[in-house]
């Protein structure tokens, strides 16, 4: 849906020269004109109407001097940096560009009649007089000629299998009539019909056609040759075909014009010589003929060259270049360049430039050269409020094709309604004005600006027919006759309308680099007229001109990318400079085709879009991967060539922030990001609305709602309260509808009676309540913009606090009304409330509302089955112990009545808690169960105490009862053995002892070395004194096992009266001291020399031993940690100084991990997280595993001397109380060697911990200096400062150990 806009056009005058030129040529790589008459040869630069080069063609005797000679070709050879052309007396001449010198490299007797190049310059064809074809190289070697007229058809001749005849073949559209039809003639090629051949070539070079005139028909037939000279085919009978003749170059169809009967048409044929497709001209038949078809480089746009059959009234002939483009299908006629009937400013020559794809050349035959320069533009609305109606005009010819997007979208070439006008439209534009923004304008070739405006009459939305009119037609209001200075095609281009009668355009300068602001306004005489009221002129060609309604600002870009701002609304219309805030001048770095201005964090901007897809906020690159962009309601919305659409809110971000953005990948939430199809562009954004409307390729439309646009404008619905436009619109686009209540839910429960009252509809307030989930849609789905507040999180569950929020308004505004979406929030709460949900639809059962329009005990049941699994449902009626309820539930279930009727019969016959109990327990109810048994009286305790052990309900069970009942006791007496077999002894012998059952606590008791609470069952019960002494030695027995040596040897003594064993065990247990009050209590003095002494000195043996074997270990410890951590320093560096500081595994090596992301079991680790918690505990040891070479080895390490200084600092109270013994006994040569070996091992260890556990080892990413670093090393640990750790998946560094200083061992007495 885009339009062709005239950017620049460069007229220059100053070349004269002899006759008028035949033949022009582009050079591609200067740019310049190359121009062949009858006289001469000349090269001129159009910009500076300077003359290059020039040679004479009749002084070198190549045309006669008379003028009657002709050029029939002309090529610029860029790399023979010179010019081929072609004579009609049949010389080939080279015009070198660097001398000017002229050469003949060959001649054909019978004369030339065309000549042309291939696209690659390595061939040429040459067209003779004797209707025979040349085909030579670049080095003009022949290589073929063949005749024109061939009688084969080619190698791609059409293979018939015979099947059937013509006759009875599918005629298509044109009825079983065709196979009767008789074949005609064909028609001899018209009077004027220059009969010469006519050559294209295919844009790769491979194939070229002829177009030439039959000898045997007189028609013209287009034959079809590949690159070696082969025929390939030939084009079948075509009536009324023409001269013109241009293969498109993307390769697929060539084009020509044919003359029907009642139409006049462009035709294009494929390869194989077969029509496919055609568009009609605007021309009756015999009204104009076409010289040329000229496609451009990239073959969108076709040029057709007309003329007038028969000359006017001043007996001159107009002339007039069209440009079309197809779309979905259909050609439109965009441009129409009206020349007049003056045969001097008609063109004589008309080409494309071959780089620039939207650059035409024209020249005339007054040798003045035009140099149109078009870009792609769509003409929509700008109107930012809700009656613009986001309006996008098509040029169409004579008609403006508009489509109201706002109301209706329709696929091109169909629109709303069509503008029929009397001319041909060359350029359309809106009215910037607020609230006024529909009205459009349109500029004609016949120099005339025709103004529409809707029609504000009274008329009927429907008419008779009972159809709605949605859009309107605009109505024609006023058509203005524009006066200009300048009497050409298109003097007026870059249209503006501003204001209601105000029109600013741009028009040549005096200068060719200069352009003229032209303010218009309508003649005080004559109302019908637009006279200039002022004139700017701006030293560059103006390109383009935007306008921003809010700010009334208009811009202007300049050819170099300058950017000017145009003061229209004052007396002096002026321009000045484009400054930003600080009064810098902003500029364009390279001119951009398309331009929008915006408000980018407060301040007026100007974006421009190049053709090379980068674009600029002023001079700063935003992307330059885009294809389109769009300003609309403070959003910024573009398409790359990644196939994705994004869409930035502007007063939220910086420049730099936008730039950002572009260039940053979207997360998975991302609102801004969505995916489009491939090749789509944006046509318009409906203003405060969410479509976006993007065109693909092939010219078909596509409405998108972006999210962010459509969360935008949900956030600004609910912040008004507009609660029923954001649920229709929520609803229509699936967007959850949490996000009513999750945006803002302290505003939604302060006006929940608001959204009641717009929402109305029953059905929505349920579909809203059924959509409730626990999760913050605000915080996953659809993220809050960062300018946005938090909203604070209450501790009460969402779904709960909305359903009773709901329910409690809902019950005050009309509970009859509003009943189903009350028993929705008793179904929806976390907890359902089934029960209170079916005792409401039971109560309206018994009680039926009188009120119209009252919910029935029917319809709400019907409602909560539909809500409710059916069987879910039944089983909670039947949990309300309500028959007549249960009833009601079971014959709307899909229930046999014999299944569910005799088990309500036997229920009912039930003792009432007995029934209960029975309801309960089919319900899996146990604990409620088991409250009603246990009132259903005395002969159910059995069956009770089953049923508690069944369900193991021992602590519920014993609330039930008394303590002094029998029941009670048997129930103490089942936990207790369930308590025994779950292995809690302890538990069950308290709970046995408190019952009165001593025997079974006795034996619990000594099964679990509860030996304080056995010892006092016994006294209770109470044992003979030989009992308790053997029950004494037995747990003394168990403790001792358990290396509980003091409480053992406290049995053995007061209990089973044996003080040596008590001894003996405080011995083992190395409780010295308290072997030593035994010994002295009892007087047993003979212990100490037979047993202490030898069992102190065999302890420090011990000790000692075990002091030196954990030094050895903790020495070769932590020489392999340094080892190793000096060899992971060598490998980070060596990387470094190797890969620098983009390497990508730089960050992985530290100075004080060694472990690497990449090594071969952090990749397994996330593998080990799926794993059972065995595996993962085989891991985490494996992972500390000390084998050498192991990546964790360093972490290992640290970890075994970290349990080896803690293994030794717990020593202390122990060494202590051997030094004190040892002392005592005299034993002082051992002691002090004892102690000497425990000190010398704890400073060692001390001291070992700042080498072991170095300060910076927990800040991993202090930069890294010192006289080992390199350049690149210190950078990237510089770096690293504003990374996280590098490795996550390895352990943690363990914490130094904290040795016990403070607890006193030594004896001074050794010192």
């Amino acid at each position: 849906m885009r339009n062709l806009k005239l950017l620049k056009s460069l007229r220059c005058t100053e070349l004269q020269a002899p006759g008028s030129p035949q033949c022009v040529s582009v050079r591609a790589d200067t740019g310049s004109l190359l121009v062949a008459s009858q006289y001469s040869i000349t090269e001129y630069d159009p910009q500076t109407g300077q003359v290059v080069s020039e040679a004479s063609l009749t002084a070198e005797g190549f045309l006669p001097e008379d003028g009657s000679g002709e050029v029939v070709g002309l090529q610029d050879l860029a790399e023979l940096e010179s010019a081929c052309l072609a004579v009609a007396g049949g010389d080939v001449v080279l015009f070198n560009l660097n001398t000017s010198k002229l050469e003949c490299v060959g001649s054909v007797d019978s004369g030339l009649t065309s000549m042309s190049w291939s696209p690659d310059e390595e061939l040429v064809i040459l067209t003779t007089g004797q209707e025979t074809i040349i085909m030579m190289t670049k080095e003009f070697e022949p290589i073929t000629e063949v005749g024109i007229h061939q009688d084969d058809f080619g190698e791609g001749k059409f293979i018939t299998v015979g099947w059937g005849k013509k006759e009875t073949q599918f005629h298509g559209s044109e009825g079983k009539q065709a196979a009767q039809r008789k074949t005609q003639e064909v028609q001899p090629a018209t009077v004027w019909d220059d009969r010469r051949p006519r050559v294209t070539w295919r844009g790769d070079g491979q194939l070229f056609a002829v177009s030439a005139v039959c000898p045997q028909t007189g028609a013209r037939k287009v034959r079809v040759w590949n690159r070696e000279g082969v025929l390939q085919a030939t084009s079948e009978l075509i009536n009324g075909l023409e001269q013109a003749l241009c293969w498109k170059p993307s390769g697929s169809l060539i084009a020509s014009t044919q003359r029907h009967p009642n139409k006049h048409s462009v035709v294009f044929m494929e390869k194989n010589g077969l029509l496919h497709g055609d568009f009609t001209l605007p021309f009756s038949k015999d009204q104009a003929k076409v010289k040329d078809l000229l496609w451009n480089s990239d073959s969108t746009v076709l040029a057709v060259w007309l003329e007038d059959m028969t000359a006017g009234e001043d007996k001159q002939i107009n002339t007039c270049i069209q440009l079309w483009v197809v779309g979905n299908y259909h050609w439109y006629l965009k441009q129409s360049l009206d020349f007049g009937r003056e045969s001097l400013k008609a063109p004589v020559c008309v080409c494309w430039d071959p780089e620039r794809p939207l650059r035409l050349h024209v020249v005339t035959h007054t040798w003045t050269s035009i140099t149109y320069d078009w870009g792609w533009a769509t003409e929509r609305s700008p109107g930012q409020d809700a009656t613009d109606h986001a309006n996008v005009a098509v040029i169409d010819g004579d008609k403006i094709l508009v489509t109201a997007f706002r109301q209706c979208v329709v696929p091109p070439p169909m629109c709303s309604y069509e503008l029929q006008l009397t001319s041909p439209v060359n350029q359309v534009t809106f009215l910037h004005q607020p609230q006024r923004t529909n009205q459009l304008a349109a500029l004609t070739s016949d120099g005339h600006i025709s103004v529409y405006s809707q029609d504000l009459g009274e008329q009927a939305d429907k008419t008779a027919n009972g159809f709605r009119t949605v859009c309107r037609p605009l109505i024609l209001q006023r058509t203005y006759r524009v006066t200009l200075p300048h009497e050409e095609p298109l003097a007026l281009r870059q249209l503006l309308w501003l204001d209601h009668e105000l029109f600013v355009g741009v028009s040549s300068g005096v200068l060719p680099t200069s352009s003229t602001l032209l303010i218009l306004r309508p003649s005080p005489d004559t109302g019908d007229t637009l006279t200039v009221s002022s004139e700017i002129e701006v030293d560059g060609v103006v390109l383009s001109m935007v306008h921003c309604s809010q700010t009334s600002t208009v811009a202007l870009q300049l050819e170099d990318g300058q950017i000017n701002k145009l003061l229209w609304d004052c007396p002096e219309p002026s321009v000045e400079d484009w400054r930003d805030s600080s009064g810098c001048s902003i500029n364009f770095p390279v001119s951009c085709v398309q331009m929008a201005l915006c408000c980018i964090s407060g301040e007026e901007c100007l974006l421009g879009l190049t053709d090379r897809s980068h674009l600029y906020a002023g001079d700063t690159e935003l992307a330059s991967n885009v294809s389109s962009f769009a300003v609309c309601n403070d959003f910024l919305l573009i398409t790359t060539h990644s196939h994705t659409c994004r869409c930035l809110q502007l007063s939220a971000l910086s420049v730099k922030d936008l730039q950002a953005a572009l260039a940053s990948d979207s997360g998975q939430n991302d609102e801004t990001l969505r995916r489009v199809e491939r090749g789509s562009r944006i046509v318009t954004v409906v203003p405060q609305d969410t479509r976006v409307i993007l065109q693909m390729p092939r010219g078909n439309l596509e409405t998108v709602h972006h999210r962010a646009l459509l969360l935008a404008q949900l956030r600004k619905w609910l912040d008004s309260l507009r609660f029923r436009d954001a649920f229709e619109c929520m609803r229509k686009l699936r967007i959850n509808l949490n996000f009513i209540y999750d945006h803002n839910p302290k505003a939604f429960l302060e006006n929940i009676e608001a959204f009641i009252i717009q929402l109305h509809s029953i059905t929505h307030i349920n579909l809203f309540l059924t959509e409730l989930k626990e999760e913050d849609t605000t915080g996953s789905m659809y993220p809050r913009p960062e300018s946005s507040p938090l909203q604070p999180v209450t501790g009460q569950k969402k779904v709960d606090v909305v359903c009773d929020a709901l329910r409690s308004a809902m019950e005050s505004m009309g509970p009859n009304k509003f009943f189903l979406p009350i028993l929705t929030t008793h179904v929806k709460k976390t907890v359902p409330e089934l029960e209170t949900a079916l005792q409401k639809v039971h109560e309206l059962r018994v009680n039926v509302p009188e009120a119209p329009g009252a919910v029935s005990a029917e319809e709400a049941l019907n409602y909560l089955l539909f809500l409710v699994n059916v069987n879910d449902l039944y089983e909670h009626s039947l949990g309300t112990y309500d028959f007549d309820l249960v009833l009601m539930v079971a014959e709307k279930s899909q229930k046999d009545p014999k299944e569910y009727l005799p088990f309500l019969n036997m229920l009912k016959s039930l003792e009432p808690n007995y029934q209960r109990y029975t309801i309960d327990k089919h319900l899996k109810r146990h604990r409620k169960a088991l409250h009603h048994l246990s009132k259903s009286g005395e002969e159910h305790f059995p069956e009770a105490l089953r049923f508690v052990k069944e369900q193991k309900l021992y602590s519920e069970a014993l609330r039930l009862y008394t303590v002094d009942s029998a029941h009670y006791k048997a129930l103490n007496c089942a936990y207790a053995e369930h308590l025994m077999e779950q292995q809690h002894a302890e538990q069950a012998g308290l709970l046995l002892w408190r019952c009165g059952e001593p025997a079974g606590a006795l034996q619990a008791f000594a099964s679990s070395t509860s030996w304080r609470n056995a010892i006092c069952v016994a006294q209770q019960i109470p044992l003979p004194p030989d009992q308790l002494a053997l029950l004494a030695r037995d747990l003394a027995e168990k403790l001792a096992e358990q290396r509980r040596y003091s409480e053992a040897a406290l049995l053995l003594d007061q209990y089973a009266k044996d003080c040596e064993e008590a001894i003996l065990a405080l011995i083992t247990g190395a409780v010295w001291e308290e072997a030593l009050r035994l010994i002295y209590m009892h007087n047993r003095q003979d212990i100490t020399e037979t047993n202490l002494k030898p069992a102190l000195l065999e302890a420090v043996g011990t000790q000692t031993a075990f002091l030196e074997a954990q030094e050895a270990m903790f020495t070769r410890h932590r020489s392999r940690l340094a080892v190793v951590r000096e060899q992971k320093e060598k490998a980070r560096l060596d990387m470094l100084d190797e890969d620098g500081p983009d390497c990508p595994d730089a960050e992985l090596y530290s100075e004080a991990s060694s472990v690497m992301t990449g090594s071969k079991y952090s990749h397994s680790n996330s593998r080990i997280s799926s794993r059972s918690s065995k595996n993962r505990r085989k891991a985490e040891r494996k992972k500390l595993s000390l084998k050498e070479g192991n990546p964790m080895e360093d972490r290992a390490l640290m970890f075994a001397l970290g349990e080896i200084i803690s293994t030794v600092d717990k020593m202390r109270e122990e060494v202590h109380n051997l030094l004190k013994a040892l002392v005592l006994f005299q034993f002082d040569r051992q002691a002090e060697k004892l102690q000497l070996t425990y000190e010398d091992a704890l400073q060692r260890m001390e001291a070992a911990v700042p080498e072991v556990w170095p300060e910076g080892l927990q800040n991993t990413q202090a930069p890294l200096t010192g006289p080992n670093s390199t350049a690149n090393s210190i950078m990237v640990s510089f770096q690293q400062q504003q990374r996280p750790a590098a490795s996550q998946q390895a352990p943690e560094v363990p914490t130094p150990p904290r040795m016990r200083n403070g607890v006193k061992w030594k004896l001074t007495i050794l010192t």
